[in-house]
């Protein structure tokens, strides 16, 4: 898309991959290793910005989701893609980018892990999602920034409002750890996002003459959303079906998640 020439990460994937490849070494090796004889941090003070500020900053993505499109045009069937050069395209765009830039400020929620040496939330499917999001979304911002596309990103901002304020209210202390009864339920709403990114983007398999630029990215978004179903299914059933990893309050009358 000739519309973000000089655009900030957007000249090559490279630069992404080089961040994330950084990433992935320092929470699954150099920094656990650098932490083994520390002390964990404690970062209470900066984790209760960073949360609400993620909220904030999610709100903001989802309301400008709305307005480049989901609530002003956008079908929910077969949106393609406006190239223009129109306020709303050019709106979609920014907010585009933006939605691909915060994937790497959400980066910090595994540093923070293992700053406080929590290395047993640092799981597979949380690196895993972490990483693949921001490198995948550098193609989707690059050469398909709008259209049916971006669905699964209005979702996910809505999701994180949600999540993040769930972090945000557990850093505050154990004083509001009474309001968190409903960590269980959180992971049930990601897999209703799954499920629903999986049927809207699977709309283009039935859908007659649907002249979407890009269907490669169709087949990722439905391969990403159906996969991410099963392993969150996946560890919703081991957590709480089968109990290896009830919520605290149900143990000592508190819970947190981090």
């Amino acid at each position: 898309d000739p519309r973000l020439e000089g655009w900030p990460l957007m000249s090559s994937p490279f630069p992404t991959t080089f961040i994330i490849g950084t990433y992935i070494y320092f929470v699954t090796s150099l920094g656990p290793k650098l932490m083994e004889n520390k002390k964990p941090f404690e970062l209470r003070q900066i984790m209760v910005f960073y949360n609400f500020s993620v909220v904030a900053l999610s709100l903001y993505l989802t309301y400008e989701f709305l307005m480049s499109g989901w609530a002003t045009g956008y079908s929910f069937r077969c949106d393609i893609v406006d190239y223009s050069r129109s306020p709303t395209a050019l709106r979609m765009v920014r907010t585009c980018w933006l939605y691909f830039f915060s994937k790497f400020i959400e980066l910090l929620d595994t540093i923070f892990f293992v700053l406080r040496k929590k290395n047993n939330q640092v799981t597979f499917l949380h690196v895993f999602h972490h990483s693949i999001m921001p490198w995948t979304w550098w193609f989707g911002v690059k050469f398909a920034p709008g259209g049916l596309g971006t669905f699964h990103a209005l979702l996910n901002c809505i999701v994180h409002v949600v999540m993040y304020t769930y972090y945000g209210i557990c850093s505050l202390g154990p004083a509001y750890y009474k309001y968190l009864w409903w960590k269980k339920y959180m992971t049930t709403i990601q897999l209703v996002q799954f499920i629903m990114i999986t049927v809207h983007i699977g709309q283009i398999y039935i859908m007659d003459d649907c002249p979407y630029q890009y269907p490669i990215f169709m087949f990722i978004i439905w391969l990403y959303g159906s996969m991410f179903f099963v392993l969150f299914l996946h560890f919703w059933y081991h957590a709480y079906t089968k109990g290896k990893r009830l919520p605290r309050m149900k143990r000592n009358g508190i819970t947190k998640d981090q």
